[in-house]
């Protein structure tokens, strides 16, 4: 048994929906001393957009912050700087998710895909992700995807190639879901609008059904989190208490059930205001000034 699951399952027992603050605190801090199995890489600063060109010097910064807890990074674009994410991820002992950035410019896509195969052949990268939620935001068709996963798969042989998106469209494309080495599923309760204190019952639900989609194939968990400010979504509410809990009781479940996790996000990034609302700048563990907020 790792260090991580034996002490968090030390924690079992406790109920985070009726613990104090004070409770909610002491067992934050003990689930990030324990670590987590990923987090996301917010890359942006204050006033950065995708687009803009990252440097070094930030994509260090913050590696160093999130290295002591966490075993794997994700990463979402390979271009504008984001390939050096996983390069200094690697400088910190951390094994990398990196994805390439697709939408419905097809001369960018290629250019992000030639991108992560050359960061996959230098051997900076643990998982290949070919797109992210493109299906969902109906940017690319299934035919137009597929394409783009069967043309890195033939030059990355030796490497898990896989494409991310919301749990349910992994059953109801099995075309996708054969032809990935490994299925990468989205799963927000949040976004379903289901409240705190049933969202892990909710997020275990999106996980079965993942697996059942995917018959012999490793699931990981590529995204799920919880917003600590901004508007209620129906009955999913952001306070500090239920980002805590539900930080608190994702950690524990993918230590029991030893479930592959990338939590979702490690910094608030003001950028994602647009598409989410006010609360798309509030999934970070630590704010936008790097300060863990809880």
């Amino acid at each position: 048994m790792s260090l991580r699951k034996e002490k968090l399952l030390s924690l079992t027992g406790v109920d985070v929906n009726i613990a104090s603050d004070e409770k909610l605190h002491q067992l934050f801090k003990d689930v990030m001393k324990y670590g987590m199995h990923g987090i996301g890489f917010s890359a942006y600063e204050e006033g950065q957009e995708p687009g803009d060109p990252l440097n070094e010097e930030q994509i260090r910064r913050r590696m160093a912050i999130l290295a002591p807890h966490t075993n794997w990074v994700r990463s979402f674009s390979c271009k504008d700087g984001n390939e050096l994410i996983p390069k200094i991820a690697r400088e910190f002992g951390l094994k990398t998710l990196v994805g390439a950035w697709l939408a419905d410019d097809h001369e960018k896509n290629q250019e992000e895909i030639n991108a992560l195969v050359e960061l996959a052949m230098h051997g900076y990268v643990d998982i290949a992700a070919v797109g992210n939620e493109v299906l969902y935001r109906e940017e690319l068709t299934e035919v137009e995807l597929l394409d783009y996963l069967k043309g890195v798969k033939v030059q990355l042989p030796n490497t898990p190639v896989s494409y991310v998106d919301a749990y349910y469209e992994f059953e109801n494309r099995p075309e996708l879901t054969a032809l990935c080495d490994v299925i990468l599923t989205n799963c927000y309760p949040f976004w379903e609008g289901c409240a705190q204190e049933y969202a892990l019952l909710y997020m275990k639900d999106m996980y079965r059904r993942t697996k059942r989609a995917a018959g012999d194939k490793p699931v990981i968990i590529s995204e799920t989190g919880w917003p600590d400010k901004g508007a209620s979504f129906h009955g999913a509410v952001p306070t500090k208490h239920n980002a805590m809990s539900y930080f608190i009781n994702a950690q524990k479940w993918s230590a029991e059930d030893d479930i592959p996790m990338f939590y979702f996000s490690s910094f608030d990034e003001s950028w994602k205001v647009g598409d989410e609302g006010d609360v798309g700048a509030f999934w970070g563990l630590w704010d936008k000034d790097e300060k863990l907020k809880y």
